[in-house]
């Protein structure tokens, strides 16, 4: 604005409040502003002298913009006082300067019409007598006055808001960072619970046997890392006919309860097969055993036995996927037997499968997590044979982990998978080996 001389105390407050209207300053900033400038200028103009207005936007460092309002006394008795100001200002040789930042627009309050007097005739513009004056500066001292007190409860008030607004930082930045210690806390607990479920699981599955003319390898992956005890299980041993007995199980469920069913069903068919049963009666007989205690129970099961020897194989099936035989020509048969699982209706082998494992032949037996995580029982018979075809010339015990790898490059239904391995190697494989080792 074009600086303005004012005589009168009235007229400068209406222009200090048009100068806060026209740069849009926030209510709160402009009243502090027309009481520090009434205050300061009050004392020039009551010893007679003039006081001079002046306000400029100016341009800070940062890019911010500043309107500088500037009073100026021509003759002042003393050096002007910022001290107890509602807005504290600069000194300066003639004046005092405040220098206001200009943030977002904010609406400007709207303008309080000028006080009257009791006859109703505002006090400037035509002769009024002394009373009236008085009477009219009584009332703006009281307004002043109330004004300044209400200023002083904002800066309270803003001053509690900041204190609050401080301790709920303060208090989220606790609950955020005990929320972020109880999540690693729970992130160690369920590594810890699975690394216990792990070595329990690895305990209760056997290691591979050690026979002359086979080999043995298994391969074991859970549903859940964090939870991967299962109801695929697996047992083999060599009986004392000199056969080896393998059971393939998969329980219903997962979790602690499809493990103790599992462990329950392997248990039983051991048992039976130990006692001498025929291999087409264990199945049932198993059921028999397990149902009155368990009735919930329902697993599938899978039973083969192998003559060392001779190569001679034999299959029991109780609703279980069928094993996949691969010659050593690259030929492939899916050996399949009819039956019902424990748990099942008319439970039991329906007849015992017969074949022979020659020399260099593979025989893979495995639970639906393998050829189902494609949810295509088909497709996923498919997709075993061609991975089992291009890895049966590996060691033995690489070939599971090998297969379920190719098994599970997509995985729309995820279930635990067991897949073991036996191969009957050729009998010159040890002195190739050894001549290739020289």
């Amino acid at each position: 604005m074009t600086p303005h001389t004012f005589h009168d105390l009235s007229a400068l407050r209406r222009a200090v409040r048009r100068i806060c209207a026209a740069h849009r300053l926030p209510s709160p900033t402009g009243g502090r502003l027309v009481l520090s400038v009434a205050r300061v200028a009050g004392a020039v103009l009551r010893a007679g002298g003039p006081v001079r207005l002046e306000a400029a936007e100016q341009s800070a460092p940062g890019g911010t913009t500043l309107l500088a309002v500037t009073l100026r006394a021509g003759a002042a008795p003393a050096p002007l006082s910022t001290a107890g100001l509602p807005l504290p200002g600069r000194a300066t040789p003639d004046g005092v300067a405040w220098h206001l930042p200009l943030g977002e627009p904010q609406d400007p309050p709207p303008a309080a019409p000028l006080p009257k007097t009791r006859a109703g005739v505002p006090p400037q513009g035509r002769p009024c007598e002394a009373a009236t004056a008085e009477v009219y500066e009584a009332e703006i001292a009281a307004l002043e006055g109330d004004l300044g007190a209400a200023l002083s409860r904002v800066d309270t008030l803003t001053t509690e808001l900041h204190a609050l607004k401080d301790e709920l930082g303060e208090t989220n930045s606790g609950v955020l960072a005990l929320y972020v210690q109880l999540e690693e806390r729970d992130e160690q607990l369920r590594r810890a619970h699975g690394q216990i479920l792990r070595e329990l699981e690895d305990a209760l599955r056997p290691s591979p046997i050690t026979v002359s003319g086979l080999e043995f390898a298994v391969h074991y992956e859970p549903a859940d890392t964090d939870a991967p005890t299962g109801g695929d299980f697996y047992d083999w041993l060599h009986l004392p006919d000199g056969t080896v007995h393998i059971t393939i199980v998969d329980a219903l469920g997962h979790g602690v309860r499809s493990t103790r069913s599992a462990l329950n069903v392997t248990h039983a068919v051991r048992t039976l097969a130990l006692e001498g049963h025929p291999l087409e009666s264990i199945v049932a007989r198993t059921h028999d055993i397990l149902v009155p205690f368990d009735p919930e129970i329902m697993a599938t099961v899978l039973l083969a036995r192998i003559h060392p020897g001779t190569g001679e194989l034999r299959l029991a099936n109780g609703s279980h996927p069928p094993a996949l035989l691969l010659r050593a020509d690259g030929t492939s048969d899916y050996l399949e037997t009819r039956g019902r699982g424990i748990g099942f209706p008319l439970p039991g082998s329906e007849s015992v499968l017969e074949e022979t494992l020659h020399e260099g032949d593979l025989l893979v037996l495995y639970t639906d997590g393998l050829t189902e995580s494609r949810r295509d029982p088909i497709e996923g018979e498919a997709r075993l044979v061609k991975s089992a075809r291009a890895h049966a010339q590996r060691p033995v015990d690489e070939i599971p982990g090998a297969v379920a790898e190719d098994m599970h490059t997509v995985i729309l239904h995820s279930d635990d998978t067991l897949a073991l391995a036996v191969r009957r190697p050729p009998r010159d494989a040890p002195a190739a080996k050894a001549e290739a080792d020289g």
